[in-house]
Parts: structure tokens; sequence; C-alpha cells
């Protein structure tokens, strides 16, 4: 009679078999199949919707929100949360709008934009880091704090006399049908996947989203690290102010109202776990992208801007369900 040895008895083989299937399992492929079904629909759909300047027009839908987005990204998968951006930039803006209206040129709005952005992070960071208050309590609160003194400064008023060289953030373009913005998210893009992948500082996300306890014990500078995230988070949306209020040339206090919710959909509609531990920036990526076709080709539908509204918002709840809701059929099936 013939035996099996001891070690083919502990062999496990990979459910998942070679890397070619697991690259086809994998989330991103299965996002960036979405995205082309959406393309495919939107040029059927609307006879206006493969014009290049339509397509251009239609980066617009994104790209800010997605600069937000790939800082927002690192910070839930270390396994925090900003809720407070869009504030930030509603602050940052008026901030800008202020220093204009006294008579300070491009570069002085641009450096007070970004530096408003890195104040209310740096605010942020202090609270959850070395208060150890819970990030989406503090949030939620700096989110009133920093909206609330954009209302109080501005009122039922707007800025608008912006210096016409500082258009070019939002409005100008680089070449051809490349614009500014979709340049810079590009740039972005590739700079927050190397940040990510490609560097110790990374891994330490990763580390702490997985295991907050064990990372520290591992020599991680956890509230350092966290700290560093939420820097980041207020520069990238004081970047996205400088950009937004460029594009529309005047600030109100009511500017970017509801983007918190929309950049949050996009880094979990791009697989970044809600928990923390997981997710990349290409998948942000692609998901900037299918919601900006998605609400890109809505409008050019002329479906109503709160049937969007209520398109994200069950976007979002299906993009958490999913994964907690595979896990429980694995571990059911598994029994």
């Amino acid at each position: 009679m013939s035996t099996v040895s001891t070690h083919e008895k502990r062999v496990i083989p990979d459910r998942l078999g070679t890397p070619f299937r697991r690259i086809i399992a994998s989330w991103e492929v299965l996002l960036f199949a979405v995205a082309v079904l959406i393309f495919i629909f939107n040029s059927l759909a609307s006879p206006y919707f493969l014009d290049a300047w339509n397509l251009s027009d239609a980066t617009f839908n994104f790209t800010e929100k997605a600069m937000i987005a790939f800082a927002m990204a690192l910070l839930v998968i270390s396994g925090e949360i900003d809720l407070s951006v869009a504030a930030i930039i509603a602050l940052a803006s008026t901030a800008m709008g202020a220093a204009a209206q006294a008579g300070i040129g491009t570069p002085g709005l641009v450096a007070i934009g970004i530096g408003t952005g890195l104040a209310c992070g740096t605010f942020n960071g202090m609270l959850v880091s070395v208060l150890k208050l819970p990030s989406i309590v503090v949030t939620i609160g700096t989110m009133s704090l920093f909206r609330g003194i954009s209302y109080i400064v501005l009122g039922d008023q707007a800025y608008g006399k912006y210096p016409a060289d500082f258009a070019y953030f939002g409005q100008g373009y680089v070449v051809w049908v490349f614009s500014f913005e979709f340049v810079l998210f590009i740039v972005l893009a590739i700079l927050f996947a190397i940040l990510l992948h490609a560097t110790n500082f990374g891994r330490q996300v990763y580390a702490i989203g997985n295991n907050d306890f064990a990372a520290r014990f591992s020599g991680i500078p956890v509230e350092r690290v966290k700290f560093i995230l939420f820097l980041l988070t207020g520069v990238m949306s004081g970047v996205a102010a400088v950009c937004l209020t460029s594009r529309l040339g005047s600030t109100r206090p009511s500017i970017a109202q509801g983007w918190e919710l929309e950049v949050v959909t996009m880094v979990v509609l791009g697989g970044i776990s809600i928990l923390g531990g997981s997710g990349t920036i290409v998948g942000v990526v692609i998901a900037a992208f299918v919601m900006g076709l998605v609400t890109f080709g809505l409008g050019l539908l002329n479906v109503p801007g709160i049937v969007m509204s209520i398109f994200i918002g069950l976007l979002l709840i299906i993009t958490i369900a999913i994964p907690i809701i595979a896990r429980r059929i694995k571990v059911m099936s598994s029994r």
C-alpha cells in the first residue's frame, strides 16, 4: 500500500492559481472592465460623448476630488479617515479670496491656499495623533468648524476679483485637450503610487492599517505616520481648493459642499478597505475615471443633480457591502 509523505500532506494549493489568474480576479481589473462598459454605453447613448473636448471637460468632474482621494486612500489604509476635506477647501478658498481682494498676486494666492490646507491638516493631525481622539469624531467637528468660519467671513457674499493669470490652474491647457488639472492629476497619481507601493513609508502605512498594536512593537512611529498622513490630506485639499477656485473664478462658503462623500466613495470604490490595511492607488485612479464617466454621461442625458447624489450614495453603500458579503459567503461555504 502506498503512503502519502508528511510533506505532501501539508501542501496547500493556491486557490487563485497562476499570477495571471490572480490579476484577472483582482478588484482593479473588474473596475477597469466596468469603466470600459460605461465608456461604451455613454458613447452609444449620446452623440456628443466621443468629442475630444467634451471628454476633456469630463475630467473636471473628478480630477480635483481625485487629488484629495489619493491622500485619503493612504489615510484610510492606515485605519483613519478625514471628513473635513470639503470644509478645508471652503476655508482655503475663502482665505485666497480675501487675499485676492487685498491685491495679492497669483503666487501668493497659491501659497495661501495650500498653506491653509496644511494648517487645517496639522490641526486634525494634532487632535488625532497627539490627543488620541477618534478621527471620525474629530473631522466631523472640524468639518463644521472650517466651513463655519467661511460662512462667518463671507455670509451670503462672494469673492470674485481674482488675477487673470490665476485662472490657468483651473481653466488652462498644457497641450491640446489636456488641461493643467488633468496633467496634475496624472503626476500626483504617479507620486502617490510610488509613495505607497515603493517606499518604506508606504509599507509602514499598510502595517499600521493591518495591526496598529503590532506596528508599534515593530518600531514603527505610528503617531508620526498618521500625523504626516493628515498633513498630506490637508495639503491636497489645499491644492484642490486652488484648482476649484481657479476654475470657478469665485468663492462662496458653500463651495465643494458634499465633496467629502464623493471622495470617500472614490476611495472605497477603488478597492481601499474601509477597515484599513489594503488597497492600491491604481484602484483609486480607475474609480476616479468611473465616477467621472458616470456623472458626465448622466449630465449629457440631462439627468438631475439629485439623481446623481442618490447614485453616489448607493454606490458607496454597495462598494462597502460587497467585500463584507463576499467574506461571509466564503466563511459559510468553508464550513
